[in-house]
């Protein structure tokens, strides 16, 4: 029998991983759904819209990476941060407290092995039945492909940031 709740990942090269998965925070919201998010990578300098969003919502909201891997000049404390990120992802999957929980940019918590695939699949198939989860990041793990209801590759065409485009405020972030 299938489950009431949803797991959706939005992951490859392209523009929106994040934008998508916000929208379904917004939706979710919208329908009188308690939604949570956690941060896997984006660090507390970043003052994003959609934290302000959240903020106004009253939707909770954990950042809790230290920035972008290739800017980093500690492996060792960035690693930890991913570890400690999923320990509160997982225990907000576990306390049926959520109706939708959005993991921003987990697939780097794989991919850098900072936490096993293995482990994040479990823990989603074994959440509470209610809550929704999206997963968003580049390079999805096969284990986390295969545990989602629907995956949705984001394609690059174009991007600016190849022609030298700074992020922009309410674009990017």
């Amino acid at each position: 029998m299938p489950r009431a709740s949803r797991v959706l990942i939005n992951t490859g090269h392209g523009k929106g991983k994040s934008s998508s998965a916000f929208g379904v925070m917004a939706r979710g919201w919208a329908r009188g759904w308690n939604v949570g998010v956690v941060q896997f990578v984006k660090g507390g300098k970043w003052k994003t819209g959609e934290r302000k969003l959240a903020d106004e919502l009253g939707i909770e909201w954990h950042t809790l990476g230290d920035g972008f891997t290739w800017e980093s000049t500690d492996m060792d404390e960035t690693m930890a941060k991913g570890q400690h990120a999923w320990s509160v992802a997982a225990e907000k999957l576990a306390s049926g407290d959520f109706d939708l929980l959005i993991f921003d940019e987990i697939t780097y918590a794989v991919k850098y092995g900072w936490v096993e695939g293995a482990v994040i699949a479990e823990a989603v198939k074994e959440r509470s039945p209610k809550t929704h989860v999206v997963m968003t990041g580049r390079d999805a793990a096969p284990e986390l492909i295969e545990v989602a209801d629907t995956v949705t590759e984001m394609v690059k065409i174009k991007h600016g940031f190849d022609e030298g485009m700074k992020a922009t405020k309410g674009i990017e972030f």
